[in-house]
């Protein structure tokens, strides 16, 4: 039994060395420059993202922030279950800050204690689109101010994710109102 044991962990080495230098191969995530969190405050509707557990389901997608009067960020986050004429789900949340020089670098938590990351890592030079991501790229988010975006824009925004090294193959695009 121990030598059993012995045996799957020695094998069990190499796949945890390779994983971790898999992760440490990938460079640091890039974000933008500065955010005017003034221009960026209002309605952002999912133009695309990576799949996660607490969106599944979700069509029309729409997020709202709204800057507080304690300096933190109010965010109320809104879809349909299922099809444009599903049920509302709503989830308000607040964010804050966690890089002032940039404004970019953002945690949100909708159930304290937890929060998450919240990256600007593009963002047009009108705020016309947002891309929002996580450090560890597991989330992946692409705004836009108006329910649809040009295909030009969007294979813009695709090419520069994959020189952060985001696997685009992943994105699934989100139904919007029209």
């Amino acid at each position: 039994m121990l030598k059993y044991l012995l045996l799957v962990l020695l094998t069990m080495v190499p796949v945890f060395a390779c994983a971790t230098k898999m992760k440490q191969s990938i460079p640091p995530l890039k974000v933008v420059s500065y955010v005017d969190l003034n221009k960026y405050g209002g309605t952002w509707y999912e133009i695309a993202r990576y799949p996660n557990r607490f969106q599944e389901g979700c069509v029309g997608t729409s997020a709202t922030y709204t800057l507080r009067q304690d300096g933190k960020i109010g965010v109320l986050n809104q879809c349909r279950k299922g099809s444009l004429d599903g049920e509302i789900s709503s989830a308000k949340g607040k964010a804050w800050v966690m890089d002032k020089k940039t404004n970019a670098k953002i945690k949100v938590s909708f159930f304290w204690p937890f929060s998450g990351d919240y990256w600007v890592i593009d963002l047009g030079e009108n705020y016309e689109y947002a891309v929002v991501g996580h450090p560890d790229r597991k989330y992946l988010w692409i705004l836009s101010r108006t329910p649809e975006m040009d295909d030009a824009t969007y294979n813009l925004i695709l090419e520069k994710l994959r020189k952060q090294s985001y696997d685009v193959s992943k994105l699934m695009k989100t139904l919007q109102v029209k």
